[in-house]
């Protein structure tokens, strides 16, 4: 009888429970082991929802152990402490140490809010599900004033040839500004706040093209909200926000994205390129080792940090394992785009979806109340599934559709 071959997985997000659902139908040929630090996988996307809308937590956990042991995985709740890549080895925080054939890096990316001086004070988040729940009682008692809401400058390094953002995404700004303006409209406080957005970026949404871009700063014009370019955020007072260059804006609520950083053990592990993001070839694969690939945020090549290139990501190295391992002769090519759609309040949604940041043909934001019903029944269908994705080919007809819709001019 053959020896299955060692597989490990490191984080179930969404491009961690992808790559297993995608491999699970070689878990007679791996013996799969996940590990995560939570019991549960967060659905990020939907945490605006909790923070803005009275979104339960437990509609964004998904509960991991009975979930992963369906799909023939062993998980294990625990935090990695250190890698040896020469060994094929890992080592937990409790000392616990694993061997592995293959390894796939689906960490994520650290929330480094303590990088912010003042922001444990006075700084808010949607980043995580205990900031999400922390603004949400703010906003019980939040009577009006100066909002200002934005993305502090992440570093990404350079030894893979991707764009060099200064903000991992800015589509969760374009929720809060939006969702905090209906909000306040709601509970008649509107005219007694202002809401200013601010970007590390010299243009706010540089992740996409003018297309998308331009209807979203119309919409912000009409709703009466400031925009800030260039200012890269460093302290949060009381009473303000200071940036680097000086300057400071009044606030009495920060709503914020803090810097992005990767795990420290992967640079201490010798793994990560010149700021710790894990560089990969195009299949995911690690440059320097043939069995570690690198899926979502983790991965150097992931710019914007978003959802739907970790899950592209995930299904480029599930093809490119099963290749490895002479199991299938299916290639999936690595296709970063932007696809995400911003949640407004009420019954508005913005779709972007764009890959002008890579030189495409398609570029398009969608204003309507379906791009909410969409938002909303793709978030449902998420957490009911317990984290699968909506079938392929109805992913691959809307597409289509967005393709026709969206090409630049």
């Amino acid at each position: 009888m053959q020896t299955k071959k060692r597989l490990v997985i490191v984080g179930a997000g969404f491009a961690g429970l992808r790559f297993l659902y995608r491999i699970q139908k070689y878990r007679d040929h791996f013996d799969i082991t996940v590990i995560d630090r939570h019991d549960y996988s967060l659905e990020r996307p939907a945490l605006p929802e909790v923070a803005f809308e009275d979104k339960t937590i437990e509609k964004v956990h998904i509960p991991l152990l009975q979930q992963l042991k369906k799909h023939g995985a062993t998980f294990i709740q625990g935090e990695v402490e250190h890698i040896d890549p020469k060994a094929s080895s890992l080592t937990l925080k409790n000392g616990k140490k694993l061997s592995y054939d293959y390894l796939v890096l689906a960490t994520g990316a650290i929330k480094d809010y303590d990088a912010i001086k003042g922001y444990r004070e006075y700084g808010y988040s949607v980043c995580d599900d205990k900031e999400a729940l922390r603004l949400h009682e703010r906003l019980k008692t939040f009577e009006g004033g100066a909002v200002v809401t934005g993305a502090a400058k992440s570093e990404f390094g350079h030894r893979v040839e991707a764009p060099d953002l200064k903000a991992p995404c800015e589509g969760p700004i374009g929720e809060v500004m939006f969702m905090m303006d209906h909000r306040l409209r709601e509970e008649g406080k509107r005219d007694k706040s202002t809401i200013s957005v601010f970007s590390p970026s010299e243009i706010f949404f540089e992740d996409v093209g003018d297309n998308a871009r331009n209807p979203v700063a119309k919409i912000m014009q009409e709703h009466s909200i400031s925009l800030t370019t260039g200012k890269e955020l460093v302290e949060i007072t009381k009473e303000s926000v200071i940036f680097s260059d000086g300057s400071t804006m009044p606030c009495n609520l920060a709503i914020i994205i803090p810097p992005y950083k990767a795990p420290d053990y992967i640079a201490k592990s010798g793994l990560g390129d010149d700021k710790g993001w894990v560089p990969t070839d195009r299949d995911m694969k690690h440059l320097d080792y043939d069995n570690i690939y690198a899926i979502g945020d983790i991965n150097a090549l992931a710019q914007p940090k978003l959802g739907h290139v970790a899950i592209n990501q995930a299904d480029v190295a599930a093809a490119a394992l099963a290749r490895a391992e002479n199991l299938s002769d299916e290639e999936v090519e690595f296709n970063p785009e932007v696809f995400c759609i911003m949640n407004m309040g009420g019954f508005e949604a913005i779709l972007i979806y764009s890959n002008a940041l890579y030189g495409g043909e398609y570029d398009l934001a969608w204003h309507s109340s379906l791009a909410k019903f969409m938002k909303l029944s793709f978030d449902a269908e998420y957490h009911y599934t317990h984290g699968h994705m909506p079938p392929d080919f109805s992913v691959k007809m809307l597409e289509e559709l967005l393709h026709l819709f969206g090409k630049r001019q």
